[in-house]
């Protein structure tokens, strides 16, 4: 698997032969997790189609598929549109949906592209999905954003929905059109809410993805890092090739069908301390400096939260495996490699 971590991490899990020989689409197969669920997709012996609409700035990356590009078939489509989407759907035995927009600054400045990338979207595959695969099993990559700024620690999937921004607002809406064509149409989807995900094929630049991916790139090249306020935030983070494993159980568990799943990750730290360690493992000068909050930032800046994880350890056996400083590692041994193909 080319996640940098493991190899063979999806068998940690239950069986997954389940997937060998099985009809799977990924869309936005072309971005961060994506391309990695991909991957361990065809080393399971799926049968791998990926649906990308490549919009600029979502992370849509055809460099993630150099190891697997004759192992996959790549469809660009936008699902804004719903022309076309019947057929992408017809017939698969699995539908992962990755497609949509995690910018929170950008879902500010222009909440009606947000609206159309995780709302429209989603419901034209949806119902898609209702029309022309009924029995197909989809998994929605949503986020620990739509819990806002945390009132209990760790946050439980019963925890009030609160966004603190438009896009987390709109991913809200997203997975409660998945979880509401299970309960009225029988679909069998569910709803993952990731906590902090890392790894190699983010995108380096900074932008309103969040800042681990800007970290990296800083710590890279030996860079300051500037953390917001001191820093003192928790968070729990998450490899992944440990959100692949995730999505890899969920989809072949049906007790998760109509269900919101926490995915949270290995070990807590501080923001400051995640930017230590990634100029600690860079090994290059860089230091770690604390500035005031920018007035976009923090608006919506949610303090401290880690998930709680228990649903999905209890339905799947699913664990996060990969420690920070072992993600941290091998996320920067990928880009001295590759560092070339992930900044615009």
């Amino acid at each position: 698997m080319p996640t940098g971590g493991k190899a063979g991490s999806a068998r940690r899990l239950q069986s997954l032969d389940e997937y060998a020989g099985s009809r799977v689409l990924v869309t936005g197969g072309l971005g961060f997790i994506g391309s990695h669920l991909a991957a361990a997709l065809v080393e399971l012996g799926a049968e791998v189609t990926i649906v990308d609409a490549l919009v600029p700035g979502l992370g849509a990356n055809p460099y993630n598929l150099r190891d697997i590009e004759d192992s996959v078939a790549v469809v660009r489509a936008d699902l804004r549109d719903p022309a076309g989407v019947d057929e992408l759907v017809s017939g698969r035995d699995h539908v992962f949906n990755l497609a949509g927009q995690g910018d929170h600054l950008a879902s500010m400045r222009d909440p009606e592209n947000d609206l159309a990338l995780n709302c429209r979207a989603q419901l034209n595959l949806l119902e898609a999905c209702r029309r022309s695969a009924p029995e197909t099993r989809l998994v929605f990559a949503a986020s620990r954003q739509q819990y806002g700024r945390p009132r209990t620690l760790p946050v439980h999937e019963d925890h009030p929905l609160d966004p603190v921004d438009v896009n987390g607002i709109n991913l809200c809406s997203a997975e409660a059109y998945h979880l509401l064509y299970h309960r009225v149409y029988g679909l069998r989807s569910s709803s993952l809410r990731l906590t902090n995900t890392y790894g190699p094929h983010m995108r380096l630049e900074e932008g309103g993805h969040g800042f681990i991916s800007h970290f990296i790139g800083l710590a890279l090249h030996g860079e300051t890092i500037d953390v917001y306020g001191d820093g003192s935030q928790v968070r729990d983070f998450l490899y992944v090739s440990d959100a692949v494993d995730a999505f890899l159980a969920v989809g072949i568990t049906e007790a998760t069908a109509g269900q919101a799943i926490n995915v949270g990750g290995c070990g807590r730290t501080s923001v400051r301390e995640f930017a230590e360690l990634c100029q600690s493992a860079a090994g290059r000068s860089g230091r770690v400096v604390a500035v005031p909050w920018p007035e976009d930032r923090a608006a919506i800046d949610v303090g401290s939260v880690y998930l709680d994880h228990s649903r999905l350890e209890a339905a799947t056996g699913w664990r996060p495996q990969v420690g920070i400083a072992d993600g941290i590692r091998q996320t920067l041994d990928f880009y001295r490699s590759h560092a070339h193909a992930y900044r615009s």
